[in-house]
């Protein structure tokens, strides 16, 4: 699948909704029913670690450099400030049958489960 439109646009929002979170770049919105790690310049900070929630929204305004999902691989979303974001999507990894979605317009009618 291909996610390369959100590179060159903000992180404008980061939304922790019951049991999944949800990024949104500029009109697109990724869903993420699994909880992606948060690699900082000098460490990494998973879900349920105490800074977790701060460091996902201290990205909030910074602009996608890369983005890449192959699903039987890995989630990976670098920001401008070296910040990355990545989950694992191998099946050993996930916890159902589908890790997200993805809809380039942000209308959940035209999004993608990966």
């Amino acid at each position: 699948m291909d996610i390369s439109a959100i590179e060159g646009e903000e992180l404008k929002a980061v939304e922790f909704v019951e049991d999944f979170l949800q990024l949104r770049f500029g009109e697109s919105l990724l869903k993420l029913y699994d909880w992606p790690h948060v690699l900082l310049p000098d460490f990494s900070v998973a879900f349920g670690e105490p800074e977790y929630r701060n460091a996902l929204c201290a990205q909030i305004g910074e602009m996608v450099t890369t983005a890449s999902l192959n699903e039987d691989d890995a989630l990976t979303i670098e920001l401008g400030n070296g910040v990355v974001f990545g989950l694992s999507l191998r099946e050993e990894d996930v916890d159902g049958p589908e890790s997200g979605s993805y809809s380039e317009t942000g209308d959940k009618t035209d999004a993608v489960e990966f």
